[in-house]
């Protein structure tokens, strides 16, 4: 539905895009998230048509409309603000756009009405913006773009402004409502759970440049880039020496004591050391006196190793729990709180860790 090849966007002497390639599939919910400043929303505006590339090309559902205004593109956009007309009703404010159209009154008519049903707005068509909540006015927003039927929904971090409740609330009603109409969205956030709540595919972004592509599931559990490990949830990225390869996996040492056994499909050949990431949550623990996991007894087990607890923070449903090794190396765990099925660990507990291959990954410098 939009195929950026090799654009780049340049204001003066800085790069905003950088030789950026990306095709956004028809009807998928396509998320570019990045920190602020790192291009997202000017990739966003070369798809409306308010900003044109310097070099390259877009095209939009087979069509280049490099250089095309955008009143003459068929795409709509929500933006932060709402950007809601004070003195028009909801459902003026809907309608706005057929009015511009010309679209015949009944045809309107009917169009409005199906959008607020879809947006769940009925009974407050005759309401003025002051009169509506955060979440009513962000609803308006969307009707008034997705009444005009556009193939590209595009929205730039249009819950920004929610609070946290009703954020998580718009998150499932955004998905639902881009299922149900199948319309491609392209969404522009810097917040990870957002993406990863509604995305189809992610685009993690870093100046200028698409650091990784893929589903949540990928940019989360496989990140190919220290960037992406860091800015999606939190990491342990460890330097390590390569002790020896076999086809998919390695055996690489940590510090002078410590060998695990990684996924190694992003290690290049012929490399003497790699750049390790796990997630703190792929931690296992077992207190020190019961043994590593997956080995009996007072026997060294397959990626397992000891460690200190030295300091424990309570974050509400997990304990966050830094771990010291002998010889100084320091990971982060996460651990469901104390319950009737889960142990506790506290502050200088002798601590089995236990690492499954798959969720230690090789990741590039980024």
């Amino acid at each position: 539905m939009v195929v950026f090849r090799n654009v780049t966007k340049r204001f003066g002497e800085f790069t905003a895009v950088d030789n950026v390639g990306l095709t956004i599939r028809a009807g998928e919910f396509l998320t570019l998230l990045g920190p602020s400043g790192c291009g997202k929303t000017t990739l966003l505006r070369m798809i409306s048509g308010f900003e044109q590339p310097t070099h390259g090309t877009v095209l939009l559902d087979g069509r280049d409309v490099t250089g095309v205004p955008p009143y003459k593109r068929d795409v709509n956009q929500v933006f932060q603000s709402y950007a809601l007309f004070p003195h028009l009703s909801v459902a003026d404010n809907i309608e706005f756009g057929l009015r511009m159209k010309r679209v015949a009154r009944p045809e309107r008519r009917r169009r409005v009405a199906e959008a607020v049903s879809l947006v769940s707005l009925d009974g407050m068509e005759a309401r003025r913006p002051h009169q509506l909540s955060g979440g009513q006015r962000q609803r308006v927003a969307l009707a008034r773009a997705i009444v005009n039927q556009p193939k590209v929904l595009l929205l730039d971090e249009p819950l920004a402004a929610l609070d946290a409740k009703l954020r998580r609330a718009m998150q499932v009603e955004l998905k639902r409502l881009q299922q149900r109409l199948g319309i491609t969205f392209v969404f522009v956030t810097h917040d990870q759970d957002e993406a990863l709540t509604m995305s189809d595919r992610i685009a993690v972004i870093n100046r200028g440049r698409i650091e990784q592509l893929g589903s949540g599931d990928e940019v989360y559990h496989h990140p190919r880039t220290t960037f992406v490990a860091n800015f999606i949830g939190q990491a342990n990225i460890i330097e390590s020496r390569l002790v020896s390869r076999n086809g998919r996996t390695a055996l690489v040492r940590l510090g002078e004591r410590i060998e695990l056994i990684v996924n190694a499909e992003n290690l290049p050949e012929g490399a003497a050391s790699a750049l390790i990431s796990f997630r703190p949550e792929k931690l296992h623990l077992r207190k020190g006196d019961a043994g590593p996991i997956d080995a009996t007894p007072g026997t060294p087990g397959e990626n397992a190793f000891e460690a200190e607890v030295v300091e424990e923070l309570f974050k509400g449903p997990i304990d966050q729990l830094v771990l010291r090794t002998e010889s100084g190396l320091q990971f982060t765990c996460v651990v469901a709180n104390e319950s009737y099925t889960q142990e506790a660990f506290h502050r200088g507990d002798r601590v089995w860790c236990h690492l499954h291959p798959d969720d230690i990954v090789v990741v590039d410098q980024g």
